[in-house]
């Protein structure tokens, strides 16, 4: 039997660079090995962005768009908006109540999200709560495992202990205990190398048109202490050379090395190369979801058969946790 994936991702935004190598390449090859539950996590978004719901209804279509237009394929894998199935909403509450506080309170990304957005109010329970609905979307769909990276193993051992805790409260192996994907997903650092985000303004986005791709790869920071164009450079610490490796061949990034090192390679004709070797990654992708967002009426298509789908297996375990707790 397929192993079930279940994974989401916020519409905070649109997508970029990052999103695509770190999760959306990873998802790609999943769908087509594996039983897959992809879903936009927009209750997951109001967690941080309740103050503006705008942003999160604006990208959910955008984050649609982009996931299609990448590959993501809603014949492969179930692809649906998880705010359209109310399960996911009812599974927390019932999880909410056998749930013990400081389980919540001792996530480590509780007080690291919290210091990272301190612009913002996150003292909120939608905000502590966060892993627990996390835990109630994998558990939802029976899934088998959750591709993560290493900083989101706690969330994972946490859903696990919840999940654990549930089943021994009512006797029954009444709902499945995920366990993490751990995924060789490379983490691109933003232009300035601090993490790829729209805060940060440091980000090339999937759907950024030529001219902009390469007016912010120009932008981007090099090796601080190559002062003139006959300076050797240091590749290990170019955030253009860290692009390289992800867009270009082994062979080209070993010459790109070896040219920057001996100074016959300046940071301006390699950011131009960079942003040609994105911009020909983009092309595709740009050209497929400027086609998606013109039919409108497609996109709340796939998320509707993907709501249908998705729907069956959440009410199946609903039914069975409400029969488990007598509440039915």
């Amino acid at each position: 039997m397929k192993t079930r994936i279940v994974s989401g991702m916020r519409p905070t935004g649109k997508l970029h660079l990052g999103h695509y190598h770190g999760v959306l390449r990873n998802w790609l090859k999943l769908q087509s090995q594996e039983e897959c539950f992809f879903f936009v996590a927009d209750w997951h978004a109001l967690t941080t962005e309740y103050a503006d719901p705008r942003v999160i209804r604006e990208s959910t279509r955008d984050v649609l768009a982009d996931w299609l237009a990448v590959g993501l394929d809603p014949k492969k894998a179930t692809i649906f908006v998880q705010s359209h199935v109310k399960e996911h909403a009812e599974l927390h509450l019932l999880l909410s109540m056998i749930t013990p506080l400081g389980w919540l309170e001792r996530v480590p990304s509780f007080k690291e999200m919290q210091q990272e957005l301190s612009t913002k109010d996150l003292s909120t329970y939608g905000f502590l709560g966060y892993p627990l609905l996390q835990a109630a979307d994998v558990a939802l769909y029976d899934g088998n495992k959750v591709p993560v990276g290493v900083d989101q193993v706690p969330h994972i051992e946490l859903a696990r202990e919840i999940v654990r805790r549930f089943n021994h409260l009512y006797k029954g192996d009444i709902l499945v205990e995920a366990q993490p994907l751990l995924t060789e997903s490379p983490k691109l650092l933003g232009l300035d190398r601090r993490k790829m985000s729209k805060s940060y303004n440091n980000s090339i986005y999937l759907s950024d048109s030529p001219e902009e791709v390469l007016k912010k790869v120009q932008s981007a920071i090099t090796d601080p202490a190559r002062i003139k164009r006959s300076d050797p450079g240091n590749p290990d610490i170019c955030i253009i050379y860290d692009y390289h490796k992800l867009h270009n061949t082994p062979e080209a990034v070993c010459q790109v090395a070896q040219e920057c090192r001996a100074a016959t390679l300046g940071c301006t004709d390699d950011k131009k190369k960079m942003a040609a070797l994105i911009n020909d990654f983009l092309d595709p992708i740009r050209k497929t979801r400027q086609e998606l967002l013109k039919d409108p009426g497609y996109l709340d298509e796939v998320a509707r058969q993907g709501r249908e789908k998705a729907q069956v297996i959440a009410q199946q375990t609903l039914i069975r946790v409400q029969k488990a707790m007598n509440l039915i």
